[in-house]
């Protein structure tokens, strides 16, 4: 069996369940080693949404938990082979520091190794509205090989509650990465008309 590598970086924006369900999914496929990132922002909203009181708490979930000041760790460097990376959420400060290739903490850093090695990096951005400044974020991002997924729930499966919206999308942003296994969401099939 091959083992594929993922980080996981949680950022400061609202939508902290969305990374905490990522992770999960991800703890769930045996052949994927997780790898976490939570910025200092992210610890104080992972408290505020998810009541879990510091990101040690997901901790039994992945297969390693970096510092996010720890610019020398393993997924800092392009030698170490990984299939890719998600950031959900993705505030626009951290946004913009990856469009800029600010590496200043490990989780830009990662990003910005994903980047220059070609790999997947999948951007949950999590704002609204959004002013011209976060769009040039998003267009230069793209540019230089992100996906940008903005966390918009998709209704036709008609989920019947929040937690099920976030699964979905945790799902998706999974499904982006081109993992080799099959889809973890339902494809569209179509209304059957004519």
């Amino acid at each position: 069996m091959t083992v594929e590598r993922v980080i996981v970086g949680i950022s400061g924006a609202s939508g902290a369940a969305l990374g905490v369900r990522i992770v999960e999914r991800l703890s769930a496929l045996p052949d994927i080693e997780t790898h976490l990132v939570v910025s200092d922002a992210a610890r104080r909203t992972l408290a505020l949404e998810c009541g879990l009181d510091t990101p040690e708490n997901l901790t039994s979930l992945v297969d390693r938990h970096h510092p996010i000041d720890d610019v020398g760790a393993s997924i800092a460097s392009g030698s170490f082979p990984v299939h890719g990376m998600i950031v959900a959420p993705c505030s626009m400060q951290t946004l913009s520091a990856i469009a800029t290739g600010r590496a200043d903490t490990l989780l830009t850093r990662a990003a910005d190794v994903q980047l220059k090695e070609r790999r997947r990096l999948v951007l949950l951005a999590r704002e609204t509205p959004l002013h011209l400044g976060h769009l040039r974020a998003m267009v230069s991002a793209t540019e230089m090989g992100a996906i940008i997924m903005p966390p918009v729930p998709a209704f036709y499966h008609r989920p019947n509650s929040v937690a099920e919206i976030v699964d979905h999308l945790a799902a998706r942003a999974i499904d982006l990465l081109a993992l080799a296994r099959p889809s973890l969401t339902r494809s569209w099939e179509g209304t059957g008309g004519a």
